[in-house]
């Protein structure tokens, strides 16, 4: 599988590396890409990680403006000029930089959380707090549109 599934949860060593669990390093390694491309997330209080696919993503955004525009400008800025890549050791390890401990609120312990396309580093009561809200969101979207195909009952798979 080419995407970044479920979450795990690893100790940082005293030298402040941690071990990318080893399905994400699968991903990484099919992907391609030298290192491990990672930024502050715009949304939450986490790590937004990855390769190939997430600098695709972030280009697909950037491509949405007008080159020397003010909205490029700041997407650049947010997403590729507070980045880093990030040297992926032989064991599989990464150094997060006190900078990306801060923001994130990494103590000894990180829980990486598959996303599809990119993973998101946390830390690891935020994220089950993040988590449970998540879920509730979802029960209610599901509601929401449970209640709408009522109003307009198609077969699965129609197409409007």
């Amino acid at each position: 599988m080419d995407r970044y599934v479920s979450h795990f949860t690893n100790r940082l060593d005293s030298k402040g590396r941690v071990s990318i669990p080893a399905s994400f390093r699968s991903v990484l390694t099919r992907d391609g890409y030298e290192g491990l491309y990672v930024h502050p997330s715009l949304d939450a209080e986490a790590l937004d990680c990855g390769g190939f696919a997430l600098v695709r993503e972030i280009d697909a955004v950037l491509g949405r403006f007008a080159a020397y525009s003010s909205e490029h400008d700041v997407y650049s800025t947010a997403l590729l000029g507070d980045g880093e890549i990030l040297k992926v050791d032989p064991e599989g390890r990464i150094f997060l930089s006190d900078r990306f401990k801060a923001y994130a609120g990494l103590g000894a312990e990180v829980t990486f959380v598959g996303q599809g396309y990119k993973f998101q580093i946390w830390e690891p009561e935020r994220f089950r707090a993040h988590l449970e809200e998540a879920r509730n969101q979802v029960r209610n979207l599901r509601k929401l549109l449970g209640a709408r195909g009522a109003d307009n009952p198609q077969p699965r798979g129609a197409r409007e």
